[in-house]
């Protein structure tokens, strides 16, 4: 089991940036693919190779992002918007076979405590 423990949430105003950090105890094929999720649904996607994935209601204002150790994942978020807000959960887990990262959230097998981002007009 990996743990993953996030920062960086926080309230700010409509417009503003705030960047999500999500630290991994460990590299595995467990954390090949790393997420974050707001209310359930996937936000943004990370694949260890490179792969990128974004819900439409975010491209162009986020970033996810991993360091060079793979370890620690990131989320830029600029432009922010009042329905940017709630309770992001970093995630990780495996590839499916055959295929690259997915969003359905049942393969994420480590979740962190999420953190609160709150965005104000």
């Amino acid at each position: 089991q990996v743990r993953l423990v996030e920062s960086g949430g926080g309230s700010v105003q409509a417009g503003g940036t705030l960047r999500l950090s999500c630290t991994a105890s460990k590299n595995s094929y467990t954390t090949t693919c790393m997420a974050w999720f707001k209310g359930g649904e996937v936000v943004a996607i990370s694949d260890i190779d490179g792969d990128t994935d974004y819900a439409d209601s975010v491209k162009g204002r986020f970033t996810i992002s991993r360091d060079n150790a793979k370890t620690t994942l990131y989320l830029q978020m600029d432009s922010l918007k009042p329905e940017d807000t709630g309770l992001y959960d970093c995630a990780a887990g495996p590839r499916p076979a055959g295929s690259g990262c997915t969003r359905d959230r049942a393969w994420f097998r480590s979740w962190g405590q999420g953190t609160q981002v709150t965005v104000s007009s």
